[in-house]
């Protein structure tokens, strides 16, 4: 830790900023440099071999261009002149040399090793460009040594501009990066050496400012525990001069607003911790100043510094501007989802202003009470009293309406009468229906329906369910499939009431599986259990994630329109928990929107007599 510390020091940053500067400075010009000598020097070395190669290619001119005869003696003894030549002349220099004629076949070569190979043609790519008579032909190449070399390939002309051969100068250019490295070497010593002084230097230098700062830090600390009578010594009119004047200043400012601060303090502290209700309390600004713990727990936060009044009771725009002027207001706030049917809290906040003399409004305390149990009890009855009533509104307007057209008249129109009293017939058995769910939810509710458990079949029960909707499914083109493990026989159950909620799950299915989609029942044993878990799979509509919580609550309906059109009654999926729970089960929903929905249900496997199997 003390390392870690003294590298995050004023001190050393400034030292390494020195530092990086003049690496970055020293590396700069070296790279400058070193790769201008480079190109210096191999511009030089390649200008010489050039030259070497120009002067080569003048003095075999003559001999290339003349006709080759071979009883010329004189043509023959010019050859070997020039092969004492190219020998002599290059091996000084330790470049490779090689005369070739105009079809590339070698003349004259600098190796002695070489000589054998005489008369043999040379096949390289830049002999045959400088044949074309191409004079730019130069390549650097690393052998098989791996040594970097220079390759040169010049033409042979003569008066006419006709290429009569070529020379082929290869030399090793190790000398050369060896003098590269020599000066890499001067400058890295040289960048060490700065190094060293800049860092010596560096420490002087940083060590005239951060001592000051150092004296300042120790008096911070001072006041941090409480030391308020200390002062900072101004050494001088600079930057650190002055900061150490300013911290004086705020040093006395402090005191003053510490011990009023603790006055206030003493006074809301005894009050606070001694209210049931919550209290929150904001300057004029609308920033919490104060608060209690009982606040705390009802806003469910952490901490309220820092918050702003209108963040943390998501006031409006109209509230805030209400508070800003005077005016108390008192507000119901709703903890939990905003779509959601069943309250999670209730909190009623009243906002009261503090005026102060001569100042105005000063602020605003807001006092917090938790009504969560009245309204829930309250809102449920409501949303009974409002379903049912709602539910039973809509056929009952229906029938009425169509009975009053019969009663105008319709009834002497055989074709229309019969068409309303079918519809007041079928409103008339939506409303049997729901009014037969809610007593079969009664009976549930009140464990006045006792199950009648009988050995079943559970393939057999399955195979039932989809023939009795083969007909709706043959309607819309849906495949139905059955499943059922080998392991599972038969189960100890009521068959009525499992089949009703087989039906309905089924139904569900079919009602929200478009045209050519796919029912999948199955039933199968979870490994490691006593129980049987039946699922309704379907590849339907599916239902969106915010619904999941609530599909099973009574009434409630994920699109309520077309539930409602498609003789829903709100109650089934309700009804099918009930009678899982009465079995001792449990039912579970999942959902994909436009994927599908699986809907399953566990039963525990008993033997006659109700034991576990």
């Amino acid at each position: 830790m003390r390392g870690k510390s003294f590298f995050r020091t004023i001190q050393v940053k400034l030292v390494i900023i020195y530092l990086l500067l003049i690496l970055v400075a020293m590396q700069l010009i070296g790279v400058y440099f070193i790769n201008t000598v480079k190109n210096s020097l191999i511009d030089s070395f390649t200008n010489n071999l050039k030259e070497q190669a120009d002067i080569l290619s003048k003095f075999a001119a003559p001999s290339l261009a003349a006709k080759p005869d071979p009883d010329n003696d004189a043509q023959e003894s010019t050859i070997e002149n020039l092969n004492l030549v190219v020998r002599n002349l290059f091996s000084i220099s330790g470049a490779e040399v090689q005369v070739l004629d105009s079809n590339g076949r070698l003349v004259a070569t600098s190796l002695q090793g070489d000589q054998s190979d005489i008369g043999k043609k040379n096949k390289s790519l830049a002999v045959s460009r400088a044949l074309q008579n191409i004079s730019d032909n130069e390549d650097e190449i690393i052998d098989e040594d791996n040594i970097r070399k220079k390759m040169i390939a010049e033409p042979i002309t003569v008066n006419d501009n006709r290429v009569v051969g070529a020379v082929y100068v290869l030399a090793s250019m190790s000398e050369l990066y060896e003098t590269v490295n020599r000066v890499n070497q001067i400058f890295f010593s040289g960048t060490l050496i700065a190094l060293g002084l800049t860092g010596v230097l560096g420490v002087l230098l940083a060590h005239t400012i951060t001592s000051p700062i150092q004296g300042l830090t120790k008096q911070a600390e001072a006041v941090a525990d409480g030391k308020f009578d200390l002062q900072v010594p101004v050494l001088g009119d600079d930057e650190i001069g002055r900061l150490s004047m300013a911290f004086n200043d705020m040093t006395k400012r402090l005191k003053e607003a510490l011990s009023v601060n603790e006055e206030e303090n003493e006074k809301l502290a005894s009050i606070l911790s001694n209210m049931s209700d919550g209290v929150v309390a904001a300057d004029e600004n609308g920033k919490v100043m104060i608060w209690n713990r009982r606040a705390q727990e009802l806003l469910d936060v952490r901490t309220c510094e820092g918050c702003e009044l209108s963040q943390l009771f998501a006031l409006s725009e109209q509230q805030q501007r209400e508070l800003r002027l005077g005016r108390g207001q008192t507000l119901l706030i709703e903890r939990g989802e905003e779509d959601a049917e069943l309250i999670e809290g209730v909190l009623r906040a009243t906002f009261t202003p503090i005026n102060r003399r001569d100042k105005g409004i000063t602020g605003t305390i807001a006092v917090l009470q938790d009504i969560t149990e009245q309204e829930r009890l309250e809102q449920s009855r409501r949303q009974f009293v409002a379903n049912v009533s709602h539910e039973l509104r809509t056929p009952l307007t229906t029938i009425k309406s169509y009975a009053e057209a019969l009663n105008d008249g319709a009834l002497e129109e055989r074709d229309l009468s019969e068409r309303f009293v079918g519809v007041i017939r079928n409103e008339t058995e939506r409303m049997i229906r729901l009014v037969t769910d809610l007593l079969h939810l009664s009976r549930l509710d009140s464990n006045q329906a006792p199950l009648r458990r009988r050995q079943t079949n559970v393939h057999d029960m399955l195979d039932e369910v989809a023939d009795r909707f083969s007909f709706q499914l043959r309607q819309k083109s849906i495949k139905a499939a059955v499943r059922v493990e080998s392991s599972l026989g038969d189960a100890w159950l009521d068959r009525d009431q499992i089949d009703q909620v087989l039906d309905n799950l089924f139904s569900n299915a079919i009602k929200y599986t478009l045209d050519g989609g796919r029912i999948e029942l199955a039933a199968s044993q979870p490994p490691g259990t006593e129980l049987m878990a039946i699922s309704v799979k379907d590849t339907g509509i599916g239902i969106p994630k915010k619904d999941l919580n609530r599909i099973f609550d009574r009434f409630y309906r994920v699109d309520k329109a077309r539930s409602r059109n498609m003789g829903g009654t709100g109650l089934g999926l309700s009804i099918a928990r009930e009678i899982v729970k009465a079995h001792g089960g449990t039912i579970s929903l999942e959902s994909e929107l436009n994927e599908g929905t699986t809907v399953t249900f566990t039963l525990p496997l008993l033997q006659l007599g109700g034991e576990p199997s």
